[in-house]
Order: structure tokens, then C-alpha cells, then sequence
């Protein structure tokens, strides 16, 4: 799949690596979550209710389309998440992680 953003600009801003279920990629310091993941794929996450690709829709934390997990469990917005080095993210959580509503 190939990238959905392009940097046009501001390219010589310090990088900061982290992975994306499990790749290593790099955006650049100041980068939301978002940006530094569509700059190197064309989407975010699986649609939940369909074979659609999520990419993030309204960009300012509104509309839930952005949400992907952290490694370990926790969620976050990445439309509004600062990347920081070594973030380790994933599109989807792991699959013994209890969904959502389950009684644990």
C-alpha cells in the first residue's frame, strides 16, 4: 500500500522512530500520530463494520475514526497525539485483549 500523505515542507525537523504493528517507520518531531502514519501507509485501521480502510476523517479528535491502540492496551486519538520516540502502535488491539463491554 502505498503512502496517502506526502511532506511537502519542513523536512528538517529532528525524525522520531517508533513502529506500527510492528514495522519501524520514522515521522518527524512535532508530527501528530496521523501524519507519521499516513506518510508512509494508506490507512490507519480496518473499518469495524466493514471491509473499508479508516484514514481519519474530521482531523480534531471529533469523530472517533482515528482511535488505535498502543501496545499495551491503551488507546488513543492518533489525529491529536503528538508522536514521541518509541511509541510502539498498533491498528487493532491484540486479539487476547477482551473487547470492548466484556465482563473480566
Amino acid at each position: 500500500m502505498t503512502a496517502r500523505l506526502v511532506r511537502l515542507a519542513e523536512a528538517s525537523r529532528l525524525e522520531v522512530p517508533f513502529t506500527f504493528d510492528g514495522v519501524a517507520l520514522t515521522g518527524l518531531e512535532g508530527d501528530t500520530v496521523l501524519t507519521a502514519v499516513l506518510l508512509s501507509r494508506g490507512a490507519l485501521r480496518q473499518a469495524e463494520f466493514g471491509p473499508e480502510q479508516r484514514a481519519g476523517f474530521c482531523l480534531m479528535g471529533a469523530c472517533q475514526d482515528c482511535w488505535i491502540w498502543q501496545e499495551d492496551g491503551a488507546r488513543l486519538r492518533a489525529c491529536s497525539t503528538e508522536l514521541k520516540p518509541g511509541m510502539r502502535l498498533r491498528s487493532a488491539p491484540v486479539s487476547s485483549w477482551p473487547a470492548i463491554g466484556d465482563a473480566t
